[in-house]
């Protein structure tokens, strides 16, 4: 499978973006897409994961109640609203696949390319 991720760009602090992710295709271990995120000199951290029946949803405490994630699984799309967005959100977003739900990167095995957000103060 291949994930190309979009969506993203710069915005001021308390305003919204909205990320995309495309799957080319679901296999049969395709059954959490999750989304995780990287700051410079940080190391990559989980940010929000659904089931791809959009049942089971879970999002790092710091973006509880800012972020949505959501599916659209006849498109094969996964999106990320952000609203309220902090400087410290800025990182280069990734979506990627797993077939477990989990929150640990290691355990997701097809990555999108990154999309960078920037949130100027």
């Amino acid at each position: 499978v291949q994930l190309q991720a979009s969506g993203g760009g710069l915005v001021q602090a308390g305003g919204s973006l909205r990320l995309s992710c495309a799957a080319s295709t679901r296999t049969f271990d395709i059954n959490v897409m999750g989304w995780f995120r990287q700051a410079p000199g940080k190391e990559r951290e989980f940010v929000a994961r659904i089931s791809w029946s959009g049942s089971w949803v879970n999002y790092r405490d710091s973006v509880k109640g800012r972020f949505t994630i959501s599916i659209d699984n006849a498109k094969n799309m996964v999106y990320l609203q952000m609203n309220s967005l902090k400087p410290e959100d800025t990182a280069v977003y990734y979506c990627a696949s797993s077939p477990w739900i989990s929150d640990i990167a290691s355990v997701y095995r097809a990555w999108g390319q990154g999309t960078q957000v920037t949130v100027s103060s």
